[in-house]
């Protein structure tokens, strides 16, 4: 009997307690979302909150961000001196301050952008890169694996250290877990004289733990200060070491950028952040810019965003362009799952009159994320939004947009909520028609090998398809 009361009581405890509490600094839909949970089933619903409710990093990550931040500001002034003359439209200033603000990063004038769509290509192109290295590389990728693929970027890696350059690598500890081979990536590692870091760790025998699904998503490559490589791609092979894609004929399409001049080091500085904070070791004496400071004429700005700031720094910067737009619009996204806010910014662009136009895999690599995006399909399709669908079983993963001819903007963020609360992420948004140009070439290659989805044909689906696409919607709210 008296089990019976407390437990009455516990459940009417947590319900009221879960109305005044979770609702805070969350969305809506979010917050309503976790108490439908815990209403339904209390007890599970609390547990599963404790363990994924709150989507930002401990307290001491956060004021350990702040204080880099604090002294890249301080102590670089060779960033300072190198800060953006842009002559462009006042928009595009306009965002260029929101990333200061937000990121603590500056645009700064004077890079080249050499894009590289092929996958082995940007492999053999970091390769070789490494190879001529002379004082460090610094190198930080979702997943990273040992396969007939980056075998010889790993190799170039332990070569370069072994000739004394300082070779640093990071990866994140559960995308990497994952995939097939994690083990003799890491006894490969230990056997040789690179230092590296699992990036949030979640190894509670050691006393690290963190939300669970919270990832370091970043993807970049910096090599003596004078070169640096971002965009989309993991260091594994295009099939993922997965049988299954292999059989089915299934690989990765990417986008990558090697870029010179002062975004180097602000990529770096990216780097050097993600180092302190598994490692404690700072990498200040790094942040120097290149010796050849201005090798072309594209305008740069790194943005950093997750769960390790205050706010959603590339929704923000996202939102920002779209709702600038004058002319035209072209996404590339994965993973396209918006909330609310770039939902609208982007319907309404269409709705404006701006052409836009949205690049999607017809057939996802995950099974609820890729019927949660095409929930969205009607509203856009709607609005006049043109969606072209990049031929199964490629799985077009390339993450990037263009806006008019002013900005293109790529890096490892999706359009998702995932990216905007729980990854770690890194963009690079470029200024000037040239770079536009380059992009909109690689966006023509995707249109040539895609077709596009028809209003009348998608609401024709079946309504079973239907189902299963506002089903998985529910799963994109619970952040």
């Amino acid at each position: 009997m008296w089990v019976v009361v407390i437990l009455g009581v516990a459940d009417l405890a947590i319900r009221i307690l879960a109305l005044g509490i979770i609702p805070g600094n969350r969305r809506p839909t979010t917050a309503m979302a976790w108490l439908l949970g815990i209403f339904f089933v209390p007890f599970v619903g609390i547990v599963l909150f404790l363990l994924f409710g709150n989507f930002r990093l401990s307290s001491r990550r956060r004021e350990q961000q702040q204080q880099v931040n604090e002294r890249v500001q301080a102590g670089i002034t060779a960033l300072s001196d190198a800060e953006s003359d842009y002559q462009g439209p006042e928009w595009v200033k306009s965002a260029g301050e929101l990333n200061r603000r937000l990121g603590s990063l500056p645009m700064v004038d004077g890079n080249t952008v050499d894009l590289i769509p092929g996958y082995p290509d940007s492999i053999f192109a970091m390769t070789e890169a490494v190879r001529k290295a002379k004082k460090f590389v610094n190198a930080e990728f979702y997943i990273m694996s040992t396969d007939h693929i980056t075998d010889d970027l790993l190799t170039a890696l332990e070569e370069a250290a072994e000739r004394g350059v300082e070779v640093r690598v990071l990866f994140d500890h559960i995308g990497t877990l994952r995939v097939k081979g994690y083990k003799n990536l890491l006894k490969r590692l230990k056997a040789g004289k690179i230092q590296w870091k699992r990036m949030l760790p979640l190894l509670p025998i050691h006393g690290q733990w963190r939300r669970p699904d919270l990832r370091n998503h970043r993807k970049i490559m910096v090599v003596d200060g004078e070169l640096a490589f971002t965009g989309s791609q993991n260091l594994i092979e295009p099939s993922y070491n997965n049988p299954r894609h292999r059989k089915a004929g299934r690989e990765w399409v990417e986008l990558m950028a090697c870029l010179r001049g002062p975004i180097v080091t602000t990529l770096n500085v990216v780097f050097a952040t993600d180092w302190l904070s598994e490692t404690d070791e700072s990498l200040e004496h790094q942040l120097q810019l290149p010796v050849d400071t201005a090798p072309g004429n594209v305008t740069a700005q790194v943005v950093p965003s997750g769960p390790g700031f205050i706010t959603e720094n590339n929704l923000r910067l996202f939102n920002t362009l779209i709702y600038s737009a004058q002319h035209r619009i072209s996404i590339c996204s994965p993973y396209f799952v918006p909330d609310d806010s770039l939902l609208y910014a982007i319907t309404t662009a269409a709705q404006r009159g701006v052409d836009v136009e949205l690049f999607v895999s017809e057939k996802g690599d995950q099974f609820l994320v890729h019927h949660a995006q095409q929930s969205y399909y009607e509203a856009l399709l709607e609005a006049g939004v043109r969606i072209f669908l990049y031929k199964a079983p490629f799985v077009l993963h390339a993450k990037h947009f263009t806006i008019d001819d002013e900005v293109a903007v790529l890096g490892s963020s999706n359009m998702d909520m995932r990216s905007f609360s729980l990854n770690l992420e890194v963009s690079v948004m470029l200024l000037g028609a040239d770079i536009v140009t380059k992009m909109r070439a690689v966006e023509n290659t995707y249109r040539d090998i895609s077709h596009e989805l028809r209003l009348s044909d998608w609401l024709n689906r079946p309504l079973a398809a239907r189902y299963v696409d506002n089903v998985a919607r529910l799963t994109a709210t619970v952040q």
